[in-house]
């Protein structure tokens, strides 16, 4: 690995030079870290093309939405913290939880997670997410107030287990690109801020031996002997414990192995996951879920949700959702699988519009909010996620 591109500028969406057109430049150096976040688009590339992934178990994800409210001043308890677990997802076929934060000037944070095990095709993230507002306790605290933005993100659940190979010749993975996340707590920044501080030191020290373009093996070593690596190790078997056995018997479970981990008395296993995207039932094998209808005050549509992430795209620009194959998604999953794009993304940017024999898979690019999840979720791998024209996507003030 020699260094990275920039993207080129000006390009149209048929491929030719505007007026403004400016070609990427190439940056070369001794070392390069790669922290993209989840699923980045040049990491997976990197993890195939050098098997970094070879001896770990599958990185799984959630899908994380977000939004912030200004509430009544009454219902704002600075500091306060609630989490939830469950409800209103259907215990057996998915998992996740919510969150809600009494943020500064009046303001709470609130979301809701939807593990991308899911196996009903017709679940919404993004509805269940509106649902679970409608619970007493959250619906209380938001009476009165006003939603002022929004917003969607994958988030790594693998942990320990599903951390890869961290190095290759002239790179490194950091933070959450190499899954970090240590998922009980809801916590990865400083896990992510330990691991660049990690492989930092370790360019440095190479760097100053006069080397270049090797691995940089005194990184995983450092990790390996670290509080992160700790840490992580302590809860590897939470999420899977929590997928097998449900919310209340796995939370149980998952609780006694934190504890044992905690008084020393390491679990002798570690459990294995499996592949988010291979874990869709057939739809003639699932039920159809009817999603009540926004109210406009305490749950919304998708599309206005994304205008207030101010989302905004060049329009004239190659578009930065591809498929593989574009015959799959009327071919195959709409047939099999209700093609669950339509469902899984929290932006609306896939449609299938058209009737009878004329049905054809709308992607609109505009609306994407960067979350990944159709790279991860699409049943047959048949959507690449890739950076758009610099510049482009989502606007998250305070979020």
């Amino acid at each position: 690995m020699k260094g990275v591109a920039t993207g080129d500028m000006g390009v149209a969406r048929d491929g030719t030079h505007k007026s403004d057109y400016a070609p990427g430049l190439e940056l070369h150096a001794k070392y390069t870290l790669f922290g993209e976040g989840v699923r980045g688009h040049l990491s997976k590339q990197l993890q195939r093309q050098f098997d970094l992934c070879r001896d770990a178990q599958p990185q799984v994800y959630g899908i994380g939405i977000k939004e912030l409210w200004d509430i009544d001043p009454a219902n704002h308890v600075p500091g306060k913290v609630i989490h939830t677990q469950g409800w209103p997802l259907k215990d057996g076929e998915s998992n996740g939880g919510g969150f809600l934060y009494h943020q500064a000037d009046g303001q709470v944070a609130l979301g809701f997670v939807v593990w991308l095990n899911y196996k009903n095709p017709y679940l919404s993230p993004f509805h269940e997410m509106q649902r679970w507002k409608t619970h007493p306790a959250i619906a209380a605290i938001l009476k009165g107030g006003k939603r002022v933005s929004y917003g969607a993100r994958a988030i790594s659940d693998g942990g320990w287990q599903s951390v890869p190979k961290l190095v290759m010749p002239g790179a490194a993975l950091i933070g959450d690109t190499a899954g970090f996340l240590n998922v009980p707590r809801i916590k990865g920044t400083h896990t992510a801020m330990k691991s660049g501080m990690m492989a930092a030191e370790a360019a440095f020290a190479a760097v100053q031996a006069g080397r270049a373009g090797d691995e940089l093996t005194a990184y995983p070593e450092a990790y390996k002997t670290s509080w992160v690596e700790k840490e992580l190790r302590g809860v590897r078997n939470v999420v899977p414990l929590v997928k097998k056995f449900g919310d209340i018997w796995g939370t149980i479970l998952s609780g006694a192995a934190m504890w044992m981990e905690l008084l020393g008395l390491r679990w002798p296993f570690t459990m294995k996951h499996h592949p988010d995207h291979e874990s869709l039932w057939h739809a003639s094998a699932a039920s159809p879920i009817e999603y009540p209808k926004p109210d406009g005050v305490l749950t919304f549509d998708r599309l206005s949700s994304v205008f207030i992430s101010n989302t905004n795209h060049e329009e004239d620009q190659p578009v930065h959702l591809t498929l593989k194959d574009p015959d799959i998604p009327i071919g195959y999953n709409l047939p099999v699988y209700a093609e669950p794009a339509q469902r899984y993304c929290p932006a609306g940017v896939y449609e299938v519009v058209g009737e009878g024999d004329d049905l054809r898979f709308q992607i609109n690019a505009q609306n994407c909010v960067h979350c990944k999840t159709c790279d991860i979720k699409d049943p047959t791998q048949n959507i690449n996620w890739v950076v758009p024209e610099g510049g482009g996507g989502p606007n998250y003030p305070n979020m």
